[in-house]
């Protein structure tokens, strides 16, 4: 007995080592599902068998004009006003029609007054998400924005999906549950970001360099838990990279005191137009959204209770007309404005103490060379101890991001002390080969991060982790603070909060529109009245795919690289982008008109921006709906006559707004990193070449390159001396 024991205990051990080494290898090795890898949930159109190509028919969002015309209906007043107008018109003629005063006589006997459950106002990613979470569960509900959606914060952060390492790190160290949460929160975000909008978001395996061995168990140890954390919402497994490893991943990184590097996993997204599909998929689930829409005072009821607010529509400004102001009517108000929160609470309650500690983070982007295309990078400790990332974005490299208080403005510039640090940073771990000059700089901006204090704490200058929800005396709701990776979250809760405080009754909404443009899926079946964001795809995401760049090649004759970004932007919708796109009249490519030559946005993004995203001015076009501004400040300055030019056909401009457009855009391209010189420029600089030369300070500055020393005066084609990109000292030509 004795010795069966003996010989089963070893049998025992090493059968449970087996096991658990085994499980451990499934583990790490498992197989995880890539965003996009898996085919298309509605599969691309197709030639059939007679050669008739039936390409997609997507629904479509409201006209700005309906979606205005809805607002009204709101308070019931000018609805009824405009009906009994319209009336009069047809029967009596507009000469012997009654007067306004009659008119209102009459609208107040037969008042359809049709109040919003909701009015939300802001339309970042937090504003932008309430209003789809509430128009899902069948609430009615109005989004307004004062400027364009995602035009403060939400277009101008790191581009990251992420849960937060750094956050992790003090989670662990200063034994604080609150970051913890916040951590684990974020994981779970994240997932459901890649799982929504695949088109928009990606992995994107970030390295920390090691410099010290004892580094290497530290950051292994972090990273592992990390992903442990982040359990079945995981991405990819962390590793470990050897020296010659890390830098045949990442050349560019310094040799010098190199170990190795650990990589881990987060997520990558485009958030301008991350938060523009928000807004366009709550529309097409019957949410009124409108940009330049602003708030100019909220309205009460006898018992000093929310019952509305007076917007007025700042389109009608921009076009040199008289703005026209309305109310809307509703149940509920929420305060999702971000920065701005403030001052929204200060229209409820003058008195109020402010909650928001602005702080303002700096990016800059500079070429794509500096980075490997499909590898970031994270300064876990930089000089005065903030992290900073270095990361690929549209192809380009982004870089940032500090963070200090800042006064509130729409469009902060980034300060030269700024930008400095961060190139002084980056110039730390990369390899003293290059370079890194002021002029690769093709970009700077600066971000303000709404971080907030409770009103309630007891120490009222402590700052909130994450997000905040406070509901005002007379009912306004606000939601601040919080991260873009959290916003599904942020809204859930803040939509959770008003059915409670505004007594609102969901429902499932049984006829919700076939967003996929397909009879193939059934949009509405989740759909049952309870928060279901985390698997409503957002536009475009039905249909999107790893290869569906391939379909459009094939089917519109497409460059290659133009196809891949319009699938990674606009996902199943790029096939409407493509066919908005005009002919090259050239073999190859056979549409697709570039607006700047060194980067894949073309000419039907600007029609499909004003036809089916909103887009109201230049800026909305450059900055937010294609990414060109935050790219390339002087490719945005030299693409602006031809964004004007096209967006006036779509939108009826005359000569006035035109010249409009091309002040705000000059001036919104400051904020941008556009050299100060630039301010003055005209079209006509622009379209002659003019507005690429700077004077021999600003060379030092902005120009992308050094002035040629090898180019001989016998090779060019101007007279000695008049060549501008060439040194009349060349050392070649002595």
């Amino acid at each position: 007995m004795a010795t069966s024991h003996r010989l089963l205990r070893p049998i025992l051990y090493t059968s449970a080592a087996a096991i658990a080494g085994g499980g451990a290898l499934y583990y790490v090795y498992r197989p995880l599902k890539i965003p996009g890898s898996d085919p298309a949930s509605v599969p691309p159109p197709r030639y059939t068998d007679d050669g008739r190509f039936s390409p997609p028919h997507f629904p479509l969002v409201k006209t700005r004009g309906e979606q205005i015309a809805d607002l009204k209906k709101s308070s019931g007043t000018h609805s009824a006003i405009d009906t009994l107008r319209g009336a009069t018109k047809g029967v009596l003629g507009s000469l012997t029609g009654p007067k306004d005063d009659e008119l209102v006589e009459g609208a107040d006997k037969q008042n359809d007054a049709e109040p919003y459950d909701l009015l939300v106002i802001g339309g970042g990613a937090t504003g932008a998400g309430i209003a789809l979470d509430a128009a899902t569960r069948g609430l009615k509900v109005a989004m307004v924005e004062r400027e364009d959606f995602a035009s403060g914060t939400s277009s101008k952060s790191t581009k990251l999906v992420h849960g937060g390492v750094r956050y992790l790190e003090k989670a662990v160290w200063d034994l604080d549950y609150n970051q913890y949460k916040l951590v684990k929160e974020a994981l779970r975000e994240r997932k459901y970001f890649l799982d929504t909008a695949p088109h928009l978001s990606s992995w994107l395996p970030i390295m920390i360099p090691v410099q010290k061995w004892w580094q290497a168990p530290y950051f292994w140890a972090g990273t592992k838990f990390y992903d442990f954390l982040a359990g079945a919402e995981g991405i990819e497994s962390s590793y470990f990279l050897t020296k010659s490893r890390a830098l045949d991943a990442f050349p560019m990184l310094k040799k010098e005191n190199l170990f190795g590097a650990l990589v881990y996993y987060d997520g990558a997204h485009n958030d301008s137009r991350m938060n523009v599909s928000i807004a366009m998929t709550a529309a097409l689930y019957g949410a009124t959204v409108l940009n330049y829409m602003e708030v100019t005072e909220l309205e009460k009821d006898a018992s000093g209770k929310l019952v509305g607010a007076k917007v007025k529509d700042r389109v009608q400004e921009k076009n040199g007309q008289k703005a026209q102001e309305f109310s809307i009517k509703a149940k509920g108000i929420i305060n999702a404005t971000g920065p701005f929160t403030d001052a929204i609470r200060k229209m409820d309650e003058p008195q109020v103490p402010e909650i928001v500690a602005p702080s303002s983070g700096v990016h800059v982007i500079l070429p794509g060379y500096y980075s490997p295309s499909k590898m970031g990078l994270i300064d876990p400790k930089t000089s005065d101890g903030r992290v900073i990332f270095f990361l690929p974005w549209q192809g380009n490299t982004i870089a940032g991001t500090t963070d200090a208080p800042t006064a509130i403005s729409q469009n902060p510039i980034a300060g030269e002390e700024e930008i400095s640090w961060i190139l002084s940073e980056i110039r730390g771990y990369l390899s003293p080969d290059l370079n890194v000059r002021r002029g690769d700089v093709l970009a700077a901006w600066s971000g303000i991060r709404p971080l907030v204090k409770d009103p309630h704490s007891k120490n009222t200058e402590s700052l909130v982790r994450s997000h905040l929800i406070t509901v005002s005396d007379s009912g306004l709701l606000t939601c601040a603070g919080g991260k873009w990776t959290t916003y599904r979250q942020m809204a859930e809760e803040a939509v959770d909060e008003a059915i409670k405080r505004y007594s609102l009754q969901t429902s499932p909404l049984l006829h919700a529109p076939r967003v996929s443009g397909s009879e193939m899926i059934d949009d509405a079946a989740p759909l049952d009245g309870a928060c279901q964001t985390h698997q409503v795809r957002l536009i475009g995401a039905h249909g999107y795919s790893n290869t569906l760049f391939i379909n459009l090649i094939q089917h519109f004759g497409l460059e290659s690289i133009v196809a891949q970004h319009l699938t990674e932007s606009y996902g199943d919708r790029a096939w409407t982008v493509a066919a908005l796109s005009a002919p090259t009249e050239q073999r190859y490519p056979v549409r697709g008109l570039k607006i700047s030559a060194l980067y894949p946005f073309i000419d039907g993004e600007i029609r499909y921006a004003v036809r089916h995203e909103y887009a109201q001015t230049a800026v909305d076009v450059l900055a937010r709906r294609t990414r060109l501004a935050f790219l390339n400040a002087q490719a945005a300055l030299e693409a602006l006559p031809t964004v004007i030019d096209l967006m006036s056909e779509e939108l009826n401009w005359d000569r006035k707004r035109q010249e409009k457009e091309w002040r705000d855009t000059v001036q919104f391209l400051a904020s941008m990193g556009l050299a100060k010189s630039k301010l003055g420029v005209t079209r006509r600089d622009v379209e002659s070449g003019k507005a690429g030369e700077y004077d021999e300070h600003e060379q030092k500055l902005y120009s992308r390159h050094d002035r040629p020393a090898d180019m001989m005066e016998s090779d060019s084609k101007f007279s000695s001396g008049q060549n501008p990109i060439m040194a009349t000292n060349s050392p070649v030509n002595r």
